[in-house]
């Protein structure tokens, strides 16, 4: 079982198998994370986690996880307003990518884009340039990749983009060179066809009820297959593009099960020793409304014919849809191809929100078993009175770091699978 939790979660709450709680910190009492981890290893061999927030006050906070048992944050940063938010950041090596994204639907605000920073300091880091994504219809960057310091891969707008349905599809794949990140340029871009006023494909279908538009949520990229990335695109479902030529990204295939499923895929993550994806489909809704929002196993082998095998198993839905909050599928820990972090095709972490951290053993892809959980209790003053686990980051000695949307902090854990 776990060990105390930090002040004012109810520790009778917790439920835990095979997990060990090392620390738990609440970010001085700014505890909600987004879904930007991301771990540095200095050159004087400190360890420092760097955490983007969902939403204002905080921009970002470094926390010093040297010593897991005793976290300790070095640094919170201030955003510029109160209509922006910065929920995805990477880390590679000394440089940190910030996505920023106007909140709401109010499109055109400003800044929006990415921020480059250098944090060779972590204590004084030192903004090396503004990649500007701002435009009348751009709302700027939801998600950032970059794991080599070269290109980043980003849910983006731009000034010069229109979408048909404006409210809806605001965001594209863009690809962005930083091997000069104080002069960060567009490599290529691709979006859904469709989605743009000025293309000749038809509008795409809509789900009835759960329309969250078509654009990209995460968009990932491996040293294994460098000419592919995959992306979440949302209602549009599984995208793999080829991106051998940069400037002219091309479809290879597209796997969209929504409806009669009720759409936001959100990761699609390769297993490339294994021939399969794993996919999740994010809860956005209260209590159930959108249930079922699952984590699928989906076939590879041939890449232009994507098949689901298998989902994951979930404790049951009649009860933790009644915990608070969300219940259901989100995030994975995407195997950061890092010298600071953790990969494997045999174990795949996961955030279900109120349902927590969970652990799936992949031996036979056909059925997949879960292995461990972690579900603390309700974090003081969370305002859906349950925890919501948001994202979650393995370390190269399996050491794994979670954190909650609102107001818990970050969670340190042994696993023990």
């Amino acid at each position: 079982m776990a060990q105390a939790l930090g002040a004012g979660t109810n520790p009778s709450q917790t439920l835990s198998l095979n997990f060990k709680l090392i620390s738990h910190h609440t970010l001085d009492g700014f505890g909600g994370v987004g879904e930007g981890m991301g771990l540095q290893k200095t050159k004087d061999g400190r360890r420092i986690m760097w955490l983007g927030h969902e939403g204002p006050p905080k921009n970002f906070t470094a926390v010093d996880v040297t010593d897991p048992k005793k976290p300790k944050v070095i640094l919170q940063t201030e955003l510029p307003h109160h209509k922006m938010r910065s929920n995805s950041l990477e880390v590679c090596g000394d440089m940190l990518y910030v996505a920023h994204q106007i909140r709401g639907i109010a499109a055109g605000g400003t800044p929006a884009g990415v921020d480059i920073w250098d944090i060779s300091t972590p204590e004084n880091p030192k903004k090396v340039s503004h990649f500007d994504a701002s435009g009348p219809h751009s709302l700027g960057v939801h998600c950032v990749w970059c794991v080599d310091n070269e290109y980043m891969h980003i849910s983006s707008g731009a000034a010069d983009f229109t979408p048909r349905v404006p409210d809806k599809d605001y965001q594209f794949y863009r690809i962005i060179n930083v091997k000069n990140p104080s002069k960060p340029v567009e490599e290529g871009r691709w979006w859904f066809p469709g989605q743009s006023v000025t293309d000749k494909e038809p509008p795409m279908k809509r789900h009835p009820k759960f329309d969250s538009g078509y654009r990209p949520h995460n968009t990932q990229w491996y040293p294994q297959r460098p000419d592919r990335a995959y992306l979440g695109y949302l209602d549009g479902g599984i995208v793999i593009l080829d991106i051998s030529d940069k400037s002219k990204p091309k479809l290879v295939s597209n796997y969209n099960y929504s409806p009669p499923m009720n759409g936001f895929t959100h990761t699609a993550m390769p297993l490339f020793s294994k021939n399969v994806m794993i996919v999740t489909d994010e809860c956005t809704y209260d209590d159930g409304q959108d249930w079922p929002k699952l984590t699928w196993v989906v076939n590879m082998a041939d890449e232009t014919n994507l098949v689901p095998i298998s989902t994951f198993p979930l404790p049951p839905a009649e009860v933790f849809t009644k915990r608070g909050g969300r219940f259901g599928s989100h995030n994975l820990y995407e195997n950061y191809p890092l010298d600071v972090a953790w990969r494997s095709d045999d174990l795949i972490l996961a955030t279900f929100f109120n349902g927590g951290l969970r652990v799936y053993d992949m031996a036979n892809p056909f059925q997949p078993q879960e292995v461990a959980y972690f579900v603390p209790g309700a974090p003081a003053l969370s305002p859906k009175g349950s925890v919501q686990i948001n994202d979650v980051y393995v370390d190269e000695n399996r050491l794994v770091y979670t954190v909650d949307r609102f107001t818990g902090g970050m969670y340190i854990l042994e696993m023990n699978v």
